[in-house]
């Protein structure tokens, strides 16, 4: 990957990280707003259904107080306390005195709990009424409960307990039950007291009278059944669609007593859904041990409002829908929004990073193959400094480094070319001096044999000129093998194979190796030539050249015998060709002067064989290493380029 490629991702990752988590922080903060909202609007019903029924309820307590308080049930309760035989002359009163005071529910009921009269139902005379127990009836009623129109006297004997407070109740009506407001008011005349018993329906016309925010809805579900019963889920137009995914929420509020809240998708679209609050509505229990929870208020919020849950039982559930598009819509818009603007970023950061790419990235693609140059050989390449940032100065110091560079090649050259001198000076002396001794002495033997035994003198010199020769072919052989390695000719290249040439070397070697077979002291020959290798431009006649010295060396290094390996492999677009032996080994000060002209670790070598080899890999575009330890053997490791065009046109 290029660096302006990873500019541009550099640059596009940062403009979409950045859109990302803005988008996302937003969205976050939009959500719980939208919950919390939500939950005040659905906490501002609820405070709003409480005040309406607070003021219902006190509504209905003065009317059932005026009921109790009216001439005709005082005259009733009188009656039932003279010992009025027959009480069937009520039976209608009930509704008269409802219609009079716009009752839905109006019952009256004597001290012993039977229906004396019902307004709702008329067939329930003489049933009994749970709300009024016998407990009811043997309890005592406080002087602050007693009704205005109770005198002293009547004080005097206790009087039953009522509750001074509204509270919902079940009621059974012809058509089914309904749940209501109810109200309960006590008529004395005499020691046995009349009840008044009356109320109002909670139903669509007690939610018409609460003000719902806009995006809301309230249902009512009247827990009239023990099962979940459709019909019973109310909202203001009548019975409530796709009532069959509210009753898990509502099945919740009946298991725990607790408010509850749940999404509600309607449709597959996400912005039909609505939020709902379940809010429980709870009652008394009626029961001959259970009084005491008549004062109860219809929302049950928290334990603290019901001081035992098991005296209340759930009358109803207000559920409090919020229509959540609004806030599906403003995230659908931010998604978009953010869309449209991470695809403007890219498009920014693509602008941005290419310019930012072409401002940086030039220089460094200049030095770039200004590096490459010099590593090919070219000192003199130099990069043009363009500005005076940190990358004009980089440019200025690159030029600097090829400067002192050149000069410092220069300064090795020289150096190299002093010691080069003085190593051939001190080889060439140290060559020649040996058979130049030998020359002297048999002058001097020659001159002195003259002088002294001149009959001895054609022996002399018979002994002394074979001497002579032998010296002078001695210094005629290194003089010869100097001048060969002076001479070393330009490689003629042709397509060459590599294995081929393994096999002719070995073929040179082929007796000697065969000949130490015999021998205590053998070494053993491995081949391990790649299959299909690449032919390659080469000098097949140096190349032999080369590997002959190596496998000499590696049997040289093997007088006790051993082990040689010549391997052959591709790598990439280059050859190897590897001579292994496992002879005493090199120490690491001697690897690194082997290549050294006139260097040798041998008692009788020149010093000009590892060099040949060094060259001729040099010639044909190639490196030579060697790795060794000692006592353990030595590996050397030539490689070959496949294709010698990059090379040549390097040397041009």
């Amino acid at each position: 990957m290029t660096f302006r490629q990873k500019l541009l991702l550099l640059f596009a990752a940062t403009v979409l990280l950045c859109v990302a988590v803005i988008s996302a922080s937003v969205y976050s903060t939009i959500r719980r707003r939208f919950e919390q909202a939500d939950q005040d609007r659905a906490n501002a019903v609820a405070a709003q259904f409480r005040s309406e029924f607070g003021r219902r309820g006190l509504e209905v307590s003065r009317k059932v107080e005026s009921v109790a308080a009216s001439e005709t049930v005082q005259h009733i309760a009188l009656e039932m306390n003279r010992g009025a035989a027959d009480s069937g002359g009520y039976v209608g009163q009930a509704h008269t005195l409802a219609g009079q005071q716009h009752l839905d529910f109006l019952e009256l009921v004597d001290y012993r709990g039977a229906i004396l009269s019902s307004a709702q139902w008329q067939a329930k005379f003489g049933y009994p009424e749970a709300a009024i127990s016998q407990t009811t009836i043997s309890q005592a009623t406080p002087p602050q409960a007693m009704p205005a129109q109770t005198t002293l006297a009547q004080a005097t004997t206790p009087a039953p307990a009522v509750p001074a407070g509204a509270f919902l109740k079940r009621e059974e009506l012809p058509d089914g039950a309904t749940l209501g407001l109810f109200a309960v008011r006590v008529a004395r005349v005499g020691e046995q007291p009349l009840y008044v018993i009356g109320g109002e329906r909670l139903d669509q016309g007690f939610l018409a009278t609460l003000d719902i925010p806009s995006g809301t809805r309230v249902l009512l579900y009247q827990n009239l059944d023990a099962k979940w019963n459709a019909k019973s889920l109310l909202d203001l137009n009548g019975p409530a669609a796709g009532v069959d995914q509210i009753a898990p929420l509502v099945a919740q509020v009946r298991d725990t007593l607790q408010e509850s809240q749940r999404v509600i998708h309607w449709t597959s679209d996400s912005a039909d859904a609505e939020v709902f609050h379940a809010i429980p509505l709870t009652g008394p229990i009626f029961s001959a041990t259970n009084q005491a929870s008549l004062n109860q208020g219809p929302l049950n919020q928290s334990p603290a409002a019901n001081q035992s849950p098991a005296n209340q039982q759930l009358m109803g559930v207000l559920l409090v829908g919020s229509s959540r598009r609004p806030l599906i819509e403003l995230q659908r818009q931010i998604v978009s929004t953010a869309m449209l603007v991470g695809g403007a970023g890219i498009f920014v950061a693509v602008l941005a990073s290419l310019w930012f790419a072409a401002r940086v990235t030039r220089p460094v693609v200049s030095l770039a193959e200004a590096a490459r140059r010099v590593a090919a050989g070219d000192l003199g390449a130099k990069v043009e400094v363009e500005s005076s940032d940190e990358l004009g100065e980089l440019a200025a110091s690159f030029n600097r480094m090829t400067e002192d560079l050149v000069q410092q090649k220069d300064r090795t050259l020289q150096a190299e070319r002093v010691a080069a001198w003085r190593e051939l000076a001190r080889r060439l002396a140290h060559e020649l001096k040996n058979p130049l001794f030998p020359l002297q002495v048999t002058v001097e033997n020659l001159m002195r044999a003259k002088q002294k035994s001149p009959e001895m003198f054609e022996e002399v010199f018979h002994e002394g000129t074979a001497t002579l020769l032998a010296e002078i072919d001695n210094l005629k052989t290194i003089i010869g093998r100097f001048s060969e390695f002076s001479k070393m000719p330009q490689p003629q290249r042709r397509p060459t194979q590599v294995n081929d040439v393994v096999h002719s070397v070995l073929r040179v070697f082929h007796a000697q190796l065969r000949d130490n077979d015999k021998e205590k002291n053998r070494i053993v020959v491995r081949t391990e030539l790649a299959e299909a290798l690449p032919e390659i431009s080469a000098d097949p006649d140096l190349l032999h050249r080369a590997l002959q010295n190596l496998v000499l060396n590696a049997i040289d290094a093997m007088p006790q015998g051993g082990e040689l390996t010549i391997r052959t492999r591709t790598l990439d677009d280059r050859i190897e060709l590897s001579v292994s032996d496992t002879g005493s080994g090199l120490t690491q000060e001697e690897c690194g002067r082997l290549f050294t002209p006139y260097y040798t670790t041998k008692q009788h070598g020149t010093g000009l064989g590892l060099a040949i080899v060094q060259s001729v890999v040099s010639d044909h575009g190639g490196k030579i290493s060697v790795e060794s330890t000692k006592e353990k053997g030595t590996t050397f490791r030539i490689e070959l380029p496949c294709d010698f065009s990059a090379y040549s046109a390097s040397l041009r």
